[in-house]
C-alpha cells in the first residue's frame, strides 16, 4: 500500500508546475491541493480566507495555532493542513487536519479536535457552486494516499468527529464519508432585534416572573454588576476564577477536570491575555456584592456568539438564586444589543438549551482504519461510541448514569453537597 501511494504521489507531482511546493498532492477540476505542516507559513492566507469563508470560529487560525502552541506540541501533534486552491491560486477549501499518537496507533484527526465543538472545513462562499458538492469526494483517495505516503503524516486510523451537516449555507463536503451520529448534539437560536421581544418569545410569563424574583433576591445580597474586563490581568483573573469554579463543578459531577490536562489552563489564559484575541474572545463576570457569582468565556465570529464556558459560585446563599441563569440572560441581551444574529450554545444536550433553542444540530463522526493495527482499534472504539450514544440519547439512562457518577464522587469525598441553581 505504501509503494502504491508513493507511486501515485510521484505521478501527481509530475503533473504539477515546477513552481509548486513539494507538498502539492493532487489536482482535479481546477483545484490543486497541498498539505502544509507549518502553520506560520499559512498564517497570512489563512487569516484572510477565514474572514470571507463559510466556517466556524474553531477553524480560525488564531484558535488552532494557540491550541497547537500550548497543547499540540505537548502531545506530539503534527499539523497536516490540506488547502485546495483554485486556478488563480486562491484558497477555496481548507481542512485543518493533524496526526497524533494515541496509545497503540497514530490517528488522523482534526487539529485541536478535543477543544473544538465543531470540526469542519473552511469553504469559499461559492465553493459548492463552483466545484460541485462531490469535489472533495473525487479528490479524497489522493489526499489520503499522499498523507499515508509521508512518514510525518502516516496514520493507522482516521477519527474525524463532531462534523456539522452544513458549513455556513453549504452542505458539508465531508459527509460523503460513512458517518455515525456523534453522541451529543449542538444547539443554537436566531436572535431577535430586541431583547424584550426575544425574551417574551422564548420564556413564559411564569418563567419571566420567576427570573425577576430570583434577581431581586440576588440584589438583596448586594449590588449586581455585569463587567467585561478589557485589561489582560483582569481577564486572566476572571478565567482563573472560572477554572476554579468549574473544577469544583467537575468534582461534583464525578468527571475529570478539563483544566488539569497538560497545556489546557495555559491555553485558556492565553486567550484571555493575548491582544490577538481581543475581538474574538469575550469574557464577562456577574458579581454580587463585589464577589464573582458567575463567569463566562464566549467567542464572537461572523455575527455569531459561541457560549463556550460558563461557571457559577457554589456559595449556597448565592447559588440558590440562579446567578448562572441571570448571567445567561444578560449575555443574550448583550449579543442582541451588539447586532449578533445567532446565539450558539455549542455542543452538549443540557436541558436548559432546549428552553432557548428551536434548532438542534446533529453532528457526525467518521472512523476508518488504514492499517491492520488500526482495524483492531476502530472496532473497539466504534463499540464504545455506540454505548455512549445510547446512554446520552436516552434521557432515563443519561439521568441514571449522571446520578451514579455524582454519587460515586460524593462517596469518594470529592465534593460537598451544594445546591444547584438548575434545581431551584
Amino acid at each position: 500500500m505504501m509503494q502504491a501511494a508513493s507511486s501515485l504521489l510521484q505521478a501527481l507531482d509530475r503533473e504539477l508546475p515546477e513552481t509548486t511546493a513539494p507538498e502539492a498532492i493532487a489536482r482535479r477540476r481546477d483545484l490543486a491541493f497541498t498539505v502544509q505542516g507549518d502553520l506560520a507559513a499559512l498564517a497570512v492566507e489563512w487569516r484572510e480566507f477565514e474572514q470571507r469563508a463559510d466556517g466556524t470560529v474553531f477553524q480560525t487560525f488564531g484558535w488552532l495555532s494557540a491550541w497547537q502552541r500550548h497543547i499540540g506540541v505537548l502531545k506530539d501533534v503534527h499539523p497536516a493542513i490540506v488547502a485546495g486552491r483554485d486556478a488563480d491560486g486562491r484558497i477555496a477549501i481548507l481542512l485543518p487536519f493533524a496526526t497524533q499518537a494515541r496509545r497503540f496507533a497514530r490517528e488522523l484527526v482534526w487539529l485541536g479536535s478535543e477543544l473544538c465543538d465543531y470540526n469542519a472545513p473552511l469553504l469559499a462562499p461559492d465553493f459548492t457552486e463552483r466545484f460541485g458538492a462531490a469535489a472533495l469526494e473525487r479528490l479524497w483517495p489522493q489526499i489520503c494516499a499522499s498523507l499515508l505516503a509521508n512518514p510525518q503524516w502516516h496514520y493507522d486510523l482516521m477519527r474525524i468527529e463532531k462534523m456539522p451537516e452544513t458549513v455556513g449555507s453549504q452542505p458539508n463536503p465531508l459527509l460523503f464519508l460513512q458517518c455515525s451520529r456523534h453522541p451529543s448534539g449542538a444547539w443554537l437560536t436566531p436572535l431577535a432585534e430586541t431583547w424584550d421581544a426575544f425574551y417574551a418569545a422564548k420564556r413564559s410569563s411564569t418563567t419571566r416572573r420567576r427570573d425577576r424574583t430570583k434577581r431581586k433576591k440576588l440584589a438583596a445580597l448586594g449590588e449586581i454588576a455585569l463587567t467585561e474586563p478589557a485589561e489582560a490581568a483582569a481577564r486572566v483573573k476572571c478565567v482563573n476564577t472560572l477554572m476554579e469554579q468549574k473544577a469544583r463543578s467537575f468534582a461534583r459531577m464525578g468527571v475529570s477536570n478539563l483544566f488539569e490536562r497538560p497545556g489546557h489552563a495555559a491555553f485558556y489564559r492565553s486567550l484571555a491575555s493575548d491582544p490577538e484575541f481581543a475581538s474574538l474572545v469575550h469574557i464577562s463576570e456577574l458579581s454580587v456584592a463585589g464577589q464573582p457569582a458567575a463567569l463566562n468565556v464566549g467567542l464572537t465570529f461572523q455575527r455569531r456568539y459561541y457560549h463556550l464556558l460558563a461557571s457559577y459560585t457554589d456559595e449556597p446563599e448565592v447559588a440558590r438564586f440562579g446567578p448562572g441563569a441571570a448571567h445567561l440572560n444578560d449575555l443574550l441581551a448583550l449579543a442582541i444589543g451588539r447586532g449578533l444574529v445567532i446565539f450558539d450554545f455549542t455542543i452538549g444536550d443540557e436541558p436548559y438549551k432546549a428552553d432557548w433553542c428551536e434548532t438542534r444540530q446533529t453532528l457526525h463522526d467518521h472512523l476508518d482504519a488504514a492499517t491492520a493495527r488500526g482495524s483492531v482499534i476502530v472496532a473497539a472504539h466504534a463499540a464504545k461510541q455506540r454505548v455512549k450514544r445510547l446512554i446520552k440519547q436516552n434521557a432515563v439512562l443519561w439521568a441514571a448514569f449522571s446520578k451514579l457518577r455524582s454519587d460515586a464522587a460524593r462517596l469518594l469525598g470529592r465534593h460537598p453537597t451544594v445546591p444547584s441553581e438548575i434545581e431551584t
